[in-house]
């Protein structure tokens, strides 16, 4: 027997995704009432809608600023969407200073892993691999691998866990907003100020 899906349980998984009334309705229905295998399915569907756009034309958009703790640290975003109209909804502008407000926090260095530069890429290879020494090559290779995923982690914008929900990445923000919004959105770039670097 399935479970009956409430206005309220719609409500809950809405608030907790952001994610338009139908489609939290439709992913309830399919995930019998289970909240958290919804917000997954969400999750899921977002990214796949995120993939279809993703090869679309982004020449409108917005760049958005931020300035942190009295002045000491300061973002300039510039964030791309498909049309001007999308760029002045007030979506676009919450999702512009989120990002603003983690890249102060997190401080990424590149926008995407394409942006590291292979000096630092080699180097980070050749301290992991210095850590397992006298290891066979096959598990120096998963332990060198596992080592620049985590750098990436650190270093690229796209990849960091959002600092308002470490659950989800700034790839995952991403999906979930081209999904609501309806347009391809990209971040171009971005510059931190910190005062006195």
């Amino acid at each position: 027997m399935s479970t009956a899906i409430t206005a309220k349980m719609v409500g809950e998984l809405r608030a907790k995704t952001g994610a338009g009334l139908m489609d939290c309705k439709r992913v309830l229905v399919e995930a019998d009432g289970d909240l958290e295998q919804a917000v997954t399915l969400l999750r899921k569907k977002g990214m796949a809608s995120a993939a279809k756009k993703s090869g679309r034309t982004t020449s409108e958009g917005l760049i958005g600023q931020y300035i942190h703790l009295g002045g000491k640290v300061g973002v300039l975003v510039e964030v791309n969407c498909e049309t001007d109209f999308v760029a002045k909804t007030e979506d676009f502008g919450n999702l512009i200073k989120d990002i603003c407000l983690h890249i102060a926090a997190a401080n990424p260095q590149y926008v995407k892993r394409e942006e590291v530069p292979e000096d630092v890429l080699a180097k980070e290879r050749e301290i992991a691999a210095s850590q397992v020494q006298n290891k066979p090559a096959h598990i120096v290779e998963k332990v060198v691998d596992g080592k620049l995923e985590k750098v990436y982690q650190s270093l690229c914008l796209l990849e960091q866990p959002f600092v308002k929900n470490p659950d989800q990445s700034i790839t995952d923000l991403l999906a979930a907003n081209i999904s609501k919004i309806g347009e391809n959105i990209v971040i171009q770039r971005f510059t931190r100020y910190q005062l006195g670097e």
